[in-house]
């Protein structure tokens, strides 16, 4: 019926992940995924897992409900022009009421780390459910303490004081109240286009007009021009930490970022101009997510920690979507940039999916919080404390930071292919997992491609069986951020897939 393209199968461990021997699958292929032609329609991989019947409302059922009983905004937030309608997941995959397969690159939006159902993960869970569901932190329940001992052990050192939150919303919450108790200072500057949350005082931290409201929010904070070498007024083709470079020209001399010594320049314009002489913290994403995976200059990030503690102020990473490996080369955002934050918090992939976050910090900062009294029902609860613990194991066990590295690369070097082939692909950029192809009117005015014709592409990639994300200032980058079981045949379908839509839209123009 199709005329198709197929990869040599590939050897799977019973968590579905290719084993070592079968990384470079790419190589035996018969073809690559950008040679694809216009007639050929990709074939998912295969997927031994079979899911089970549903037998719940109607689509029609579930839709009226969501308009009558929901909060509007979830229809304002709801994906696709034919929503997707899902039943279950299993690692990569995700099921719709209809029985149909996707292949899930946005892991509910950075945030299913080790897979969907991971059979330990999963096993953890129904342990400690029938032993403890739930209890606080003014017990000491074992979980607790032995999930924050192990957490503890993937920092480095000051980095080894925990506290257990239920989202990454109360994550950077709790980090800004510790930050101006600590140093004594209230302001705090975030980078344009960045999100760290919605809740009344993290929105603060967030520069982007989707999320503001027309009320006093987040008092305090200041955002500064973010290093985005692509869009930005500066960038080059050497600037970032990625396998994927921009397509801008360099003319800077050997060893000099002319780019970063224009960023960092700006950031001294803020201290001089937007904040008192004495601040409280700088908060970053050392990837930015909702911002469309944005990368900085490489040394930008170095600079700019020295000159916030000159001020007084303390330098916080927001790890709540690059962490836990995500971006291959290292188990934290940060750590890519070689600098030691004197905050970190984090969420999401922490519980695979299960409501969690934390605030780790130094003892010094940690004490602050003992000046007055900080308490949270749910946070670190026994069930949230065995899962989370079983995701560690899992990442270590599964070798998931290996998987992002290798998959991830290839992805982004198999995209650059595709950016290199359309002019409305702009950028490709990234680490690992945590991938952004940033789409364009044509790549010589670099302006984003209109929302019709984002949404165009991004309907054909789900009705072609793929899910994934988007972001950016103008909603004009896709994101890639799948569950770290992904394989490489899985990268091949997606190329194929990805090559296609943008073809046929090409197409219709």
């Amino acid at each position: 019926m199709y005329s198709v393209l197929r990869c040599a199968p590939a050897a799977r461990l019973s968590s579905g992940r290719l084993s070592s021997s079968k990384f470079h699958l790419a190589s035996v292929c018969q073809e690559s995924a950008l040679k694809y032609s216009s007639t050929d329609i990709p074939v998912m991989p295969p997927c031994s897992f079979q899911p089970a019947e549903y037998q719940g409302m109607s689509k029609e059922r579930l839709m009226e409900i969501r308009r009558r009983n929901c909060n509007p905004v979830t229809m304002k937030v709801t994906y696709y022009q034919r929503p997707v309608f899902i039943h279950q997941g299993f690692m990569q995959w995700l099921w719709d009421v209809d029985g149909r397969r996707y292949l899930d690159l946005f892991a509910g939006v950075a945030t299913v780390s080790v897979g969907h159902c991971h059979p330990k993960v999963t096993a953890a869970a129904e342990q400690q459910l029938k032993t403890l569901w739930h209890t606080t932190n003014i017990y000491v329940h074992p979980g607790l303490q032995e999930y924050c001992e192990k957490l503890a052990s993937h920092l480095p050192d000051p980095l080894k004081v925990i506290y257990l939150t239920n989202s990454g919303s109360e994550a950077n919450d709790l980090a800004m109240l510790m930050a101006r108790l600590h140093t004594g200072n209230y302001d705090i500057i975030t980078f344009r286009g960045s999100y760290h949350g919605g809740s009344p005082q993290a929105i603060g931290l967030t520069s982007n007009v989707a999320y503001k409201y027309p009320i006093a929010n987040g008092l305090g904070c200041t955002n500064t021009m973010c290093p985005d070498v692509f869009r930005g007024p500066w960038g080059g083709s050497h600037c970032r930490d990625s396998p994927v470079q921009t397509i801008r020209e360099c003319t800077c001399t050997p060893g000099r970022c002319e780019a970063n010594d224009h960023y960092i320049a700006q950031l001294k314009e803020t201290f001089q101009t937007s904040v008192p002489s004495r601040i409280a913290a700088f908060f970053t994403e050392p990837i930015q997510g909702v911002g469309g995976a944005v990368q900085y200059p490489k040394n930008y990030l170095k600079e700019a920690y020295k000159l916030v503690r000159e001020r007084g102020g303390v330098c916080i990473a927001d790890e709540v979507q690059t962490g836990f490996g995500r971006t291959g080369s290292h188990f934290w955002g940060f750590q890519g940039h070689d600098v030691l934050p004197d905050v970190v918090t984090m969420a999401k992939g922490i519980g695979n999916g299960f409501p969690m976050g934390a605030v780790v910090t130094t003892p010094e900062i940690a004490a602050s919080l003992s000046k007055g009294v900080h308490f949270t029902t749910f946070g670190g609860n026994p069930v949230a404390c065995a899962i989370a613990s079983s995701v560690l194991d899992a990442i270590r066990e599964d070798d998931t930071q290996r998987t992002s590295q290798e998959v991830g690369t290839y992805l982004m070097t198999e995209l650059a292919k595709l950016r290199d082939k359309y002019d409305i692909i702009g950028d490709v950029r990234g680490k690992g997992l945590q991938i952004g192809v940033e789409m364009v009117k044509d790549k010589a005015s670099r302006e984003p491609l209109p929302p019709e014709g984002v949404a165009e592409i991004f309907e054909d990639v789900k009705d072609m069986g793929v899910l994934m994300g988007k972001g950016g200032l103008y909603g004009q980058t896709f994101r890639i951020k799948p569950p770290m079981c992904i394989t490489m045949e899985d990268a091949d379908f997606f190329l194929a897939v990805f090559n296609r839509s943008v073809h046929n839209y090409l197409e219709r123009r």
